[in-house]
């Protein structure tokens, strides 16, 4: 609880606004504790302004395209629909406003000061912004991680994931880079606005791990949907031609022409311009906060939580560690969190989601285990006309009979997972899907009703 004798301005103050840090500051704050928060750039974080919501609303606006063909298989018939980007991107933008609005809202209605501007640490116990110190008995750090393009010729005209957002003209063409979630996403997002979209991946195969039989199916899938994929390549050197437009010399020699190269090739924490001179907090290898179970750094009153201390970078992972370390340092319950058994999916286009471990760690971790899987075209996309298709597996410790891998491409994947997930942390066995009763008809009635294991 709060330190009423407490000789620092607040007991607890906590360096960016994302989910991680608004979650420990409010929660903190509830349980009777001082609490300011800084923010340098927008309220919410990476998630609510150039991340998760953002993200979802395009690929929400890029799934009508397939939509609305489908629909003439179901007796709709309309004129050709067309797409205006400055219709979706200032919806867009008017949407994320009125969230920071929220979240700053929240935060006020919870007792927490906003205060607007970049901290950077005076000394252990105190932060600047602008021209103002504060101090503080605890800090966190929780500015998450920063987008960034290797350093190659050209790099100037490529865009990240945070401006990618916000161009001003949609782009006929586009190369994202990348093999990761992000990259697999947004190469989704515009081919399906229309885009004649190439992805590029330095790999054999991306979504590194991710299991593999889910990789090669949704591969095989997005190569469908009309997506250029090449692995085993990469990009030497962009440059701009007279009319605006973008060559990307390849590493073989090789070239490509487009009107926008999106990099998503990963993230690096944001801890520039932090002060960490005037502090003594470790770093991992890679750049990222070095913590204990309970988010402490080296600086025994200074820590860290979210995306930048290297875990998986996932909102709900850093909005548990902020309630986590509220309960710990301000109601006096140590809290760790759980890190197995998270489920995640990615938005790509058809959609995968999955929780536990792939078939490749559970062999690594069980040794004998039994598989289940079933690949299908869905009900929907059989009289759409949609040739698509969907992919179940579940993975079973064959000793125990407990479901330790989910996974699925198709339609609603993440949706479908997140219920299976409680199943899982609840320690269901193959025993109890097989005793559930299905909803039909659905797809996720599939996972209860797989019956032979595969040979």
């Amino acid at each position: 609880m709060k330190n009423e004798n407490s000789e620092y301005d607040y007991d607890l103050f906590v360096i960016g606004a994302g989910s991680g840090g608004v979650r420990a500051s409010r929660m903190s704050a509830a349980q009777g504790a001082k609490v300011a928060v800084a923010e340098d750039r927008y309220m919410g974080g990476t998630c609510v302004n150039v991340g998760c919501v953002p993200k979802k609303l395009y690929v929400y606006a890029s799934q009508f395209s397939n939509a609305f063909k489908d629909s003439q298989g179901f007796g709709w018939s309309a004129a050709k629909p067309t797409f205006e980007w400055s219709t979706l991107r200032d919806n867009k933008v008017a949407e994320i406003s009125r969230l920071n609005g929220i979240y700053e809202d929240m935060l006020g209605g919870a007792g927490v000061e906003v205060i607007h501007g970049r901290a950077r640490f005076v000394d252990k116990h105190t932060v600047a912004v602008g021209d103002k110190q504060y101090t503080a008995e605890k800090i966190i750090i929780s500015t998450g991680t920063w987008p960034y393009i290797p350093d190659i010729p050209g790099r100037e005209l490529a865009k990240t994931s945070n401006e990618i957002f916000d161009l001003k003209t949609f782009p006929e063409r586009i190369l994202v880079v990348g093999g990761g979630y992000v990259a697999v996403e947004f190469a989704g997002i515009f081919n399906g606005l229309g885009s004649k979209t190439t992805q590029l991946y330095r790999g054999p195969l991306f979504l590194r791990g991710f299991d593999k039989d889910i990789r090669e199916f949704v591969s095989k899938e997005i190569a469908e949907s009309g997506i250029d994929l090449r692995f085993n390549t990469n990009i030497k050197a962009i440059e701009k031609q007279n009319d605006e437009s973008l060559i990307a010399i390849l590493e073989d020699g090789s070239k490509i022409e487009t009107d926008a190269i999106l990099y998503a090739t990963g993230r690096k924490p944001h801890l520039q311009d932090l002060g960490f001179d005037n502090v003594d907090v470790e770093l991992n290898e890679n750049g990222t906060i070095k913590v204990d179970d309970y988010f402490q750094s080296s600086e025994p009153n200074i820590y860290a939580l979210g995306d930048l201390t290297g875990g998986m970078e996932l909102t709900p992972v850093a909005l548990a560690e902020g309630m986590a370390f509220a309960q710990t340092y301000f109601n006096d319950n140590p809290t760790t969190v759980d890190y197995n058994t998270i489920p995640t999916a990615v938005f790509c286009q058809p959609n995968i989601g999955t929780c536990g471990l792939s078939e490749e760690q559970a062999r690594d971790s069980f040794g004998d285990i039994t598989v289940y899987e079933s690949s299908f075209r869905a009900m929907k996309h059989t009289i759409g006309g949609r040739q698509e298709r969907s992919y179940m597996k579940l993975i079973v410790d064959t000793a125990t009979d407990r479901v330790i891998g989910i996974h699925m491409v198709g339609d609603d994947a993440g949706e479908i997972i997140q219920g299976m997930a409680i199943a899982m942390k609840a320690g269901a066995t193959k025993a109890t899907f097989d005793s559930t009763i299905g909803i039909h008809p659905t797809a996720a009635e599939e996972f209860v009703t797989m019956r032979s294991p595969r040979e």
